[in-house]
């Protein structure tokens, strides 16, 4: 064995084990800080030394202090992946999944976008991309947009909903 994979095994074995309730501080400190999901309260809490048991009564804790909110995680993480990053209902679906958010949760989540504010944003999407697409073939041209989009998360049937609407407009 090489001497990094011996100083990665020392270092595992000797790491410093927290205690529940000093896990559970920094667990209270790390939460209140942002949203955070179950999934990554406990992939943080793996890397503490503490049993099984130990992390899903941190874990539980959290829940019952209102540190950890599923719902609230997913509205939160709904609303800043659209309005911020532009993204589309399946692509934040998929990212909530990744979570491992329960599907009533991420319905629930999915629901609080605006439906005039969607629209508004794919338009937007569409025609930024229009815009800098310099192809000149129009099947093409409509095929590069709509895949952008589409790979954005935005449904296929309201892109191309939407990019007839533009198309017709011009």
């Amino acid at each position: 064995m090489n001497s990094f994979v011996l100083l990665f095994v020392e270092y595992k074995l000797n790491k410093i084990k927290l205690l529940p309730k000093t896990a559970l501080l920094k667990m209270q400190n790390w939460c209140a800080y942002q949203e955070r999901s179950q999934n990554e309260a406990r992939q943080k809490l793996y890397g503490s030394g503490l049993t099984n048991e130990e992390i899903e009564e941190v874990i539980t804790q959290l829940i019952s202090e209102n540190f950890i909110n599923e719902e609230r995680f997913a509205i939160a993480l709904t609303g800043g992946k659209f309005r911020i990053k532009n993204w589309g209902r399946n692509k934040i679906k998929q990212e909530l999944k990744k979570h491992r958010i329960s599907e009533y949760v991420i319905n629930k989540a999915l629901q609080s976008i605006d439906e005039e504010e969607y629209l508004k944003v794919i338009n937007k999407v569409l025609i930024k991309k229009t815009r800098l697409t310099k192809q000149k073939d129009s099947q093409k041209q409509t095929y590069l947009v709509c895949n952008y989009a589409i790979s954005r998360g935005f449904e296929a049937d309201l892109v191309k909903e939407e990019y007839k609407k533009i198309i017709d407009q011009k």
